[in-house]
């Protein structure tokens, strides 16, 4: 074989250009690693590491976000959009002036009926700001903290199934292969801890053991962005990270010497081919170095308070629950990572809601409060940005048999709620929905229909969902951006608006 030829047949499209065209590889590498240690002195090219060029990044109100997703698409209905007028026409067909033409799923386009399915939760009035909020006898924890709670109750997204909805709300587009916004606030923020990674990823256990909808590792992946912005997932069981653990017969001093030989070889190739990801590489390689130590002092709860187990519940103490993440984002957020995301599974009921939703709200809801109040406690709330909520909502039509017991509610993306807390937001209520809960209306009731409009006041987009985040940490979501295939992306595509209204 001809070697020559064998080396044109192994090399990257990124080892091609790396080789070519004067560097552009090598170029785009000092503008991504410049400051990071690895690539030091290269001057006005350069970007620190965690440090966003002039002019995109301003004064922050927030420094960390912890993001509670209920997968699923919890039902506002039934927990945060009290619609008691629903009681009265029971079993009555939903109105087609309500549902415009909608499109529905699937899975209840062929009923012949769409008979309305009150809530037969109680619902109560809390205390928050001027017009208080109604908040399920579900979920008596959370109504304790409802002072501190921005409720939006006019999400809405254009997705109506699971896959597309969560990769939507968790990257910014419908489609694979985005970065998902950890990915984007470690690219452009950092993490103030250079021991732990800036974007953790949590996954909940789930006391009814329903998980109907797979979580892929993609939805907390870096898609084009380089590698070592990804998100690290956290076991709940056994070792929290695979293979931290020094073989038998190694200590710590001979890992270093080997860490250091690979090094040295990988800055070989990297000066050679110039490939982002070799770069990439070596620091992940050190983040596991640096793990070792970190992660099983982050893990070790055994000096909190007996207040503090009392405040999360019995459950925090055993790993992988609910409450046990919610008690270990505080810890990670006191030791500076960016980025903490806890993943909840089971709440997609299409049938038999009010035997699965008290279950999951019970897993939830104590540990929810908790969080609340612990940050503010430790005086980290006022820079800690907390969101509650899941990729759409539920409709109010019933799917399946339907009893004043017991009902199913389908996948409903017009209309849904979620909550803040800390991180600069204005606590109260944001938008209104119609005696139905399908559709966002504005102050006099006039149904308002955002996806005519690229920024309808009153409701709240994905994307506005995203560019207020950012805004709080301090990121222009319009600057934030990243080259690939000859475009320049960002997490808010080319949409997103800042819903001023939401914050301080």
């Amino acid at each position: 074989m001809n070697p020559l030829r064998e080396l044109e047949l192994s090399m990257t499209r990124r080892q091609l250009f790396g080789k070519t065209a004067m560097g552009v590889g090598t170029a785009a590498l000092h503008r991504l690693l410049a400051g990071s240690g690895m690539l030091a002195g290269l001057g006005e090219l350069g970007m620190a590491q965690g440090q966003l060029p002039k002019g995109i990044n301003f004064p922050a109100k927030a420094k960390n976000v912890i993001y509670l997703f209920m997968n699923g698409g919890p039902s506002q209905v039934d927990l945060w959009d009290y619609k008691p007028k629903m009681s009265d026409i029971f079993d009555k067909e939903l109105p087609n002036e309500i549902r415009r033409g909608q499109r529905i799923t699937t899975m209840t386009s062929g009923q012949t009926r769409f008979p309305v399915a009150p809530s037969k939760y109680k619902f109560e009035k809390h205390d928050n700001g001027e017009e208080g909020v109604w908040v399920s006898e579900l979920l008596p924890h959370t109504s304790s903290v409802v002072k501190e709670l921005c409720v939006v109750k006019s999400m809405w997204t254009e997705a109506i199934n699971h896959d597309p909805a969560v990769t939507y709300i968790q990257t910014g587009s419908q489609l694979p292969g985005r970065p998902s916004m950890g990915a984007w606030l470690s690219y452009g923020l950092g993490s103030e801890n250079e021991n732990l990674p800036a974007y953790v990823v949590l996954h909940s256990k789930v006391s009814s053991g329903k998980v109907d909808q797979a979580l892929f590792s993609r939805l907390w992946g870096t898609g084009f962005l380089p590698s070592e912005h990804q998100g690290v997932s956290l076991r709940s069981a056994g070792d929290p990270v695979l293979y931290l653990k020094d073989p038998n017969g190694v200590d710590r001093s001979t890992r270093r010497a080997m860490l250091d030989d690979v090094a040295a070889m990988n800055h070989m190739q990297l000066d050679e081919f110039g490939d982002p990801e070799i770069a990439a590489r070596i620091a992940q390689y050190e983040m596991a170095y640096k793990l070792q130590t970190s992660v099983p002092d982050l893990m070790d709860i055994s000096k909190e308070s007996d207040a503090t187990f009392e405040l999360y519940g019995k459950e925090a103490k055993e790993p992988g629950t609910f409450a046990a993440n919610c008690l270990l984002s505080r810890r990670l957020v006191e030791r500076g990572v960016r980025f903490i995301q806890i993943f909840h599974r089971g709440w997609d009921q299409h049938g038999n809601l009010t035997g699965d939703l008290p279950t999951q709200c019970k897993d939830v809801d104590q540990a929810c409060a908790a969080l609340i109040k612990d940050l503010k406690r430790t005086g980290l709330l006022d820079e800690t940005l907390v969101i509650w909520g899941g990729e759409f909502g539920r409709t109010i039509y019933c799917q399946g048999p339907l009893s004043r017991a017991n009902y199913g509610r389908d996948h409903h993306p017009r209309c849904f709620t979620i909550w803040m807390a800390g991180g600069g937001v204005q606590p109260g209520v944001y938008g209104q929905t119609d005696d139905f809960s399908y559709n966002i209306v504005d102050k006099d009731g006039k149904v308002i229909d955002p996806s005519v409009d690229e920024f309808t006041p009153g409701a709240v987009h994905v994307h506005d969902l995203h560019a207020t985040i950012l805004n709080q940490l301090g990121v222009d979501h319009k600057k934030l951006t990243y080259r690939y295939q000859g475009r320049d992306f960002r997490l808010t595509d080319v949409h997103g608006h800042v819903v001023k209204d939401l914050i301080k």
